[in-house]
């Protein structure tokens, strides 16, 4: 489950980085947040933190875009994940 979920927050960010002002956005970003709280409620914060990272590194070697803004889309997860 958990290598299914990374590989989907892949596909979801590398498409909100490469497509930015695509009508998909939108929607891309709310599957963003349930991944998020699936991962939370798999895990705790510290598989989000897991996960972010992970996918961070992965992403920023293939397609050279860091998907740090996209971070914030937790915030409200719980009070611990809390960035801008």
């Amino acid at each position: 489950m958990d290598f299914m979920l990374e590989e989907e927050m892949i596909d979801l960010l590398t498409f909100c980085l490469q497509n930015h002002n695509s009508y998909e956005v939108e929607s891309k970003k709310s599957r963003l947040k349930e991944v998020g709280k699936e991962i939370f409620d798999g895990g705790g914060v510290d598989a989000m933190e897991n996960f972010f990272f992970a996918v961070e590194n992965r992403i920023e070697g293939e397609i050279k875009k860091s998907p740090k803004p996209y971070r914030s889309l937790w915030n409200g997860i719980t009070a611990e994940w809390n960035y801008t």
